[in-house]
């Protein structure tokens, strides 16, 4: 039984990731845990804010419960956003999970972001607590956890997703190189308004061009978010 955790920032393929994982036979998939807990504690608005924390779990220590627990296939695949994990609440929880880090160069995050949603912030994007979440478990382990740039997995998912499957302990299957269009049941309820690109899709698909240059307000959030991203990206598998 293998507790996987994904810990990124969001528009960084997260959601393909999970698809990936999610296809596998023996995965159960669980959408952002922390998503709805996140709006009621931190009060940031949000897409579909309060149908999100209507369907939610928002109690830190149920959710962390869930988290440990067991589930019902032998690989229980959490897609976590590292914003999250807000301040003030304890994450050495997170430790007793096997962990793995999904990265993106900030410039891409921040193009795709401002494509659905146009408020956004460092802390919006999750670098800084993605690089926090590491240290501590880089500490616990002795190691680096591992690290998948989604720029590597789009160029070669199979060598990519086997490297990080040998990482994490568990085989790699090729099942996590297709999935089926559309919706899936284990999507969050917010999922009509950010997944609808995911939803044409059946694979990754093909590394996107350059970045495109960025209006100098997402560059400066660009530019705070690169050290976090090298110190990460040091470590990909």
């Amino acid at each position: 039984m293998t507790n996987l955790a994904m810990w990124s920032g969001p528009r960084n393929i997260s959601t393909a990731m999970m698809y990936s994982f999610g296809n596998r036979p023996d995965c159960t998939a669980w959408d952002e845990p922390f998503y709805a807990f996140s709006l009621v504690h931190h009060g940031n608005d949000h897409p579909m804010r309060e149908a999100i924390i209507a369907a939610g779990d928002r109690d830190w220590n149920s959710l962390v419960r869930k988290c440990l627990a067991p589930a019902a296939t032998p690989l229980f695949y959490q897609k976590h956003m590292t914003h999250h994990m807000l301040k003030g609440h304890d994450r050495r929880w997170i430790t007793g999970l096997t962990n793995a880090f999904l990265i993106r160069a900030p410039e891409r995050v921040l193009a795709s972001y401002a494509k659905k949603w146009s408020d956004v912030t460092l802390r919006d994007i999750g670098f800084v607590e993605q690089r926090e979440i590491f240290d501590m478990v880089a500490d616990h382990m002795g190691h680096a956890p591992p690290v998948v740039d989604a720029d590597d997995i789009l160029r070669d998912p199979r060598a990519c997703l086997t490297r990080l499957c040998t990482a994490c302990g568990i085989g790699f299957d090729d099942a996590m190189l297709h999935w089926p269009r559309g919706p899936k049941p284990f999507d969050g309820v917010w999922a009509p308004h950010w997944y609808n690109a995911v939803w044409e899709s059946d694979s990754f698909g093909h590394p996107p061009p350059e970045a495109p240059p960025l209006p100098p307000a997402l560059q400066r959030i660009a530019d705070e978010a690169r050290p976090y991203y090298e110190r990460l990206r040091a470590f990909r598998v």
